[in-house]
């Protein structure tokens, strides 16, 4: 596995994997690898000769008060994992390669940033998206791969490599999940044993809470019984539990389809998110 951190260096790499008309995918990532992110480089795998994998922690979607400074960092052991994998290549530039000195631009999406994770980490998607299309452009990939997970991002990149024509397609993996139902995040490192156990209550609320609409429950009053399973199930705290339209994200008071249940919630200093379709 190659690892390179130059931008000119990795644009004759990509070239030359895509000799003979190879394909290749990108699997964008912040490092801390866990099962769900090698479940993409899998799905990766799948569906295109070659798979680039990105390592960045990408310092534009964080808040002043986040978790820039102590998000968890370890390359050796993220390039090991890969590498096991048979990723061709890890793009792992500096921040001074991404965002040389003067870099002035941003990109913004703007309806489906503005409500959710957007309302609650203001200015958070426009780094993302931001960061996504440099990657797009630098890697020129011919599939990218990103998680369900937070599916308001997965759909912020979806409109945003249509509304600029990136030829690029975009595919979602479904959410990677530990055996009690609990969604794969970097972020699960920083909750105590206790923390941990009381974290399944995120999911099963929502799981609860799509059989009952999808059962034909009161929109509203599902829920709100949600959002009080999740406080007392131990979480201090909840940003929201919304049913949306699963492209448009628009909020939904009557289920119709294609819907999806998301939801955020934090547990001591640590924020989680969540989703589910409804059918």
């Amino acid at each position: 596995m190659q690892i390179i951190r130059d931008i000119a260096m990795l644009r004759r790499a990509v070239s030359a994997l895509k000799q003979g008309g190879k394909s290749v995918a990108l699997v964008p990532t912040m490092g801390a690898l866990h099962e769900g992110h090698l479940s993409l480089v899998r799905m990766g795998k799948r569906v295109a000769d070659h798979v680039v994998v990105s390592l960045f922690v990408n310092p534009t979607q964080f808040g002043p008060n986040e978790d820039f400074a102590a998000y968890p960092r370890d390359e050796a052991r993220d390039a090991a994992l890969l590498a096991q994998e048979g990723v061709a290549l890890l793009w792992a530039p500096e921040v001074a390669t991404m965002y040389p000195a003067g870099h002035s631009t941003h990109i913004e999406v703007a309806e489906l940033g503005a409500d959710y994770c957007g309302a609650a980490r203001p200015g958070h998607f426009d780094g993302v998206a931001t960061v996504v299309s440099k990657l797009f452009n630098q890697v020129r990939a011919d599939v990218a791969i990103f998680g369900e997970k937070d599916w308001q991002q997965l759909a912020i990149i979806r409109r945003m490599a249509r509304d600029l024509d990136f030829a690029i397609d975009i595919l979602g993996a479904p959410i990677a999940r530990d055996a009690d139902g609990l969604a794969l995040s970097s972020r699960n490192a920083y909750l105590s044993e206790e923390q941990r156990a009381a974290a399944v209550a995120l999911p099963n609320a929502l799981k609860a809470a799509a059989k009952a609409i999808g059962s034909g429950a009161d929109v509203a009053e599902a829920l709100a019984r949600a959002e009080a399973d999740i406080v007392a199930g131990g979480f201090d705290g909840v940003d929201y539990v919304a049913l949306a339209d699963a492209d448009s994200l628009e909020r939904l008071g009557l289920f119709r389809k294609p819907a999806r249940l998301l939801a955020a919630a934090r547990i001591g200093k640590t924020r989680l998110i969540d989703n589910l379709a409804v059918d």
